[in-house]
């Protein structure tokens, strides 16, 4: 008898039930791995699958998590090459793709990135059919609306980090003009998650307070305070970061878990940053594209779309915006 088996005594006769609430991560470089480490250290999943082509590297980034099992409460962290190891997901968060070189913008990764999605997308569908699809890869729109394509899931499933990273940076920076946490700076980041993005001056408030009522000229390019400056700040915030430290991570890593908190588990709210739907025929858009606005999410992906009110010339950015994703998404081959 081994001392196992002289330790304890099997009782259950049914096969135990798996787990209830898994997520996946594709490819575990710098963003892969700071969205794994930071759902892990948010408790929202009771299994952790990984995938990468780089087996050893993926061995070693396993490894290192499940040495940390006892800091966890997530009893299963697995990863594997082969895609079966991601079966039955409530949650897949794909990562993987080139990454944005320091000057690159993101726009320019596209059909490198296309390429690779054909590879994993279809994998994914195979095995968590009913899975909740989050892209993360860059550029994060036009990929959203690849991964949408290429999966043949209702759309309701399909969503992309966006601009909640970029409503994040817009706060921070905010906060630190106004000497606030971000927290009690409210204000949205829409369309384009890059450089066409655009700022909703119009919504900015503290404590309910809207910043416009106070300064009219928010935003604006007679603004004695240079409040669009804080919006350049964040455009620029990804390039500088890249320069600096040779690429993105944590941020993003900290935004993916902020989502998936919204998506495992039976609750809807208004999220506090824009995730993303297919916009076509709001605010002006007439193109089929994925963009940044606001919405709910649930246990069963996006469940409302909230429609903004927008100024005229802020609508007007959504739309420019909008026609700079589709001139690029229009010359893709699926």
């Amino acid at each position: 008898m081994s001392t196992k088996e002289k330790l304890i005594s099997h009782v259950m006769k049914e096969e135990p039930i798996g787990c209830t609430n898994k997520v996946t991560v594709v490819g575990v470089g710098m963003v892969g791995m700071a969205s794994a480490i930071s759902i892990l250290l948010k408790d929202l999943c009771d299994e952790l699958a990984m995938v990468d082509v780089m087996e050893d590297k993926l061995k070693g980034e396993v490894m290192d998590l499940q040495h940390g099992a006892l800091f966890l409460k997530t009893h299963k962290i697995v990863g594997d090459k082969d895609y079966s190891v991601t079966a039955n997901s409530k949650v897949v968060v794909v990562t993987a793709g080139a990454r944005q070189q320091e000057g690159e913008s993101r726009l320019n990764l596209v059909q490198r990135n296309v390429n690779i999605f054909k590879f994993i997308i279809p994998n994914i569908v195979k095995y968590s059919p009913n899975c909740i699809l989050m892209v993360v890869s860059n550029p994060v729109d036009i990929l959203t609306y690849v991964a949408w394509k290429l999966s043949g899931f209702p759309r309701h499933r399909v969503i992309g980090s966006g601009t909640n990273l970029d409503s994040a940076r817009f706060r921070h920076i905010m906060g630190e003009k106004l000497h606030l946490h971000p927290s009690s700076c409210h204000g949205w980041i829409v369309g384009e998650h890059g450089d066409s993005s655009v700022p909703v001056w119009s919504g900015v408030n503290v404590a309910g307070v809207c910043l416009q009522t106070l300064n009219p000229q928010m935003g604006a390019e007679g603004d004695s305070e240079n409040w669009k400056e804080v919006h350049k700040l964040v455009v620029d915030g990804a390039y500088e970061v890249i320069k600096l430290k040779g690429y993105t991570s944590w941020a993003i890593g900290m935004s993916v878990a902020d989502l998936s908190i919204q998506c495992p588990h039976c609750r809807a709210y208004l999220l506090t940053s824009p995730s993303r739907g297919v916009v076509q025929g709001m605010h002006g858009v007439k193109d089929e594209v994925f963009l940044s606005v606001p919405c709910v999410l649930g246990n069963s992906g996006m469940t409302d779309v909230i429609h903004m009110t927008l100024k005229a010339e802020e609508e007007k950015q959504l739309v420019k915006s909008a026609e700079t994703l589709w001139g690029v998404q229009k010359e893709l081959v699926l």
